[in-house]
């Protein structure tokens, strides 16, 4: 595992405004640390830069790992995986209730691969917006 900088890991939270960036639930009242994620994996020349790095809750973390393109089920199209460092999200998503809808073949492809409406996320939805921390701004 790279070992990332206090400073830098500090700068990728405050950035994301302590929330993940795939699926938008905020760090605040998780109980895992939410992981710094290299958007291109190391494995794949990606750099431990701020300009590589995205917080990730552990799920989106885990389940994007080093994948780089997904298949966009609708077109059949191979895209890049969604990069919170080159892409913006409301180009690629949207939010319907709870629910994250992909408005491209990336942002479709991102929603199935990372899971991103799976029933816990829905149940962290509801409540953050109780705790009015959805939808994010």
């Amino acid at each position: 595992m790279t070992k990332i900088p206090a400073s830098l890991r500090e700068l990728v939270i405050k950035r994301a405004d302590n929330r993940c960036e795939y699926c938008g639930i905020s760090q605040l009242g998780q109980v895992a640390t939410f992981h710094i994620d290299h958007v291109i994996p190391i494995i794949a020349g990606g750099k431990t830069t701020a300009e590589n790095l995205a917080l990730a809750c552990v799920s989106c973390s885990l389940r994007k790992g080093a994948r780089q393109e997904l298949q966009d089920s609708e077109t059949g199209l191979t895209v890049l995986v969604f990069s919170p460092r080159q892409q913006v999200w409301k180009e690629h998503f949207a939010w319907e209730g709870f629910r994250i809808v992909g408005l491209t073949p990336t942002g479709r492809a991102t929603v199935e691969a990372l899971d991103l409406n799976r029933a816990i996320m829905l149940a962290i939805r509801t409540e953050e917006e109780l705790l009015g921390r959805h939808p994010p701004s």
